[in-house]
């Protein structure tokens, strides 16, 4: 392509013998500005991109209902926006997409008090140095956590995006699920896996379940499931977005 993007469709085979559509764009690393939106009032990312003329973006952080905010600290140019705080003491903990020139993967307490640029706060961390560092721990809070959240997202296959930072390029990362015998979705040790073999060196989990959502060239690719066997899939209004944009 002549703005360096590609596009990726395959079908993944979980340990368990079942099957899911898997969807990557990647993004050439020079040449690309990811950059963090927050909306005032929730919005359905696809609907949004095609309205604002936005072509490559997919959701970021989790968010918590009435009222509708980030769960998790969100910065956008160096300002923090109002935010529901990650119970202690996992807020430190968990992990960031930091963009300040260089985009980086990496737990909050790493990035300092006052960190520049844009920041959105998710999680776990699955790929880090190259390695995958889901192992089944607890070590960001999301088990003892989970009342912040719908449910314990670290247990079960679901619906699942990730943003992944290579040696040239920014992997856009989603999966299907909740489709019985069609898309049984990704647990997260499959999904650190697979960002390894996209060629990964960090990685982290973004929002997903009935949130995930993938836009690539104006045009939603996954399709989003609240719930199992649904009748027909929908976007859900989200909070926060990566955004990107050529530079």
């Amino acid at each position: 392509m002549a703005d360096g993007i590609e596009y990726e469709l395959m079908r993944f085979r979980t340990a368990d013998g079942d099957d899911t559509t898997v969807y990557v764009v990647r993004h050439p690393l020079e040449g690309t500005r990811l950059s963090v939106v927050c909306f005032p009032e929730p919005t359905r990312l696809d609907h949004w991109c095609m309205q604002t003329g936005h072509r490559e973006a997919m959701v970021a952080g989790f968010f918590v209902r009435d009222p509708y905010r980030p769960l998790g600290e969100v910065r956008v140019g160096g300002e923090r926006v109002p935010h529901e705080p990650v119970v202690e003491p996992w807020g430190s903990a968990r992990a960031c997409v930091h963009i300040d020139g260089a985009v980086r993967i990496a737990a909050r307490r790493s990035l300092g008090p006052e960190p520049g640029g844009d920041l959105v706060q998710a999680g776990p961390l699955l790929v880090f140095e190259g390695r995958s560092v889901f192992d089944g721990s607890d070590r960001e809070g999301f088990s003892r956590g989970a009342g912040q959240l719908d449910s314990d997202i670290t247990v079960a296959r679901h619906p699942r995006c990730a943003l992944g930072v290579g040696a040239d390029e920014l992997l856009a990362v989603c999966c299907d699920g909740r489709r019985t015998g069609v898309d049984a979705g990704m647990g997260l040790d499959e999904l650190a896996r697979l960002m390894m073999s996209f060629g990964a060196n960090e990685a982290i989990n973004l929002d997903g379940g009935g949130s995930a959502t993938l836009v690539h060239r104006g045009h939603l690719l996954n399709r989003p499931y609240s719930d199992y066997d649904q009748p027909a899939p929908e976007s859900r209004p989200v909070v926060t977005a990566l955004l990107f944009d050529r530079a």
